[in-house]
């Protein structure tokens, strides 16, 4: 078996698309976004919140670097690199700026909270 010959068979695409996608969107956009913003607000589990994000954003680019490379390099048809290539453009471009607006969102929290803190001893 070569690297050129399919790398799962056609029926087997839609399992791994859905449990790649599903899996993706559960972990990184429903538990990522859905406690990460609210947790972000309060200031709480920085690290937790900005750890997800980081993960999704670098799985998706890993994702998509293998389904180029499964598309030009490795000459793979449709259902192998389009199960590769889609999950992993989602993730980069919904996990990387999200990524970039919860730094935001901690550091404003930290602003917020040593001016309160000026205010007191004043």
């Amino acid at each position: 078996m070569s690297l050129n010959d399919p790398w799962w068979a056609e029926q087997t695409a839609g399992i791994i698309g859905a449990i790649v996608g599903g899996g993706g969107g559960v972990v990184f956009g429903g538990i990522g976004g859905g406690v990460g913003g609210p947790l972000a607000a309060k200031g709480k589990a920085k690290w937790l919140v900005l750890g997800i994000m980081g993960a999704g954003a670098v799985l998706g680019m890993l994702l998509a670097l293998a389904g180029l490379a499964a598309l030009v390099g490795f000459g793979q048809p449709y259902h192998v690199w389009y199960v590769l290539l889609m999950p992993g453009v989602v993730l980069t471009s919904v996990c990387t700026p999200l990524l970039f607006v919860l730094r935001t969102v901690y550091r404003r929290h930290e602003q917020r909270r040593l001016d309160a803190e000026g205010f007191r001893r004043a």
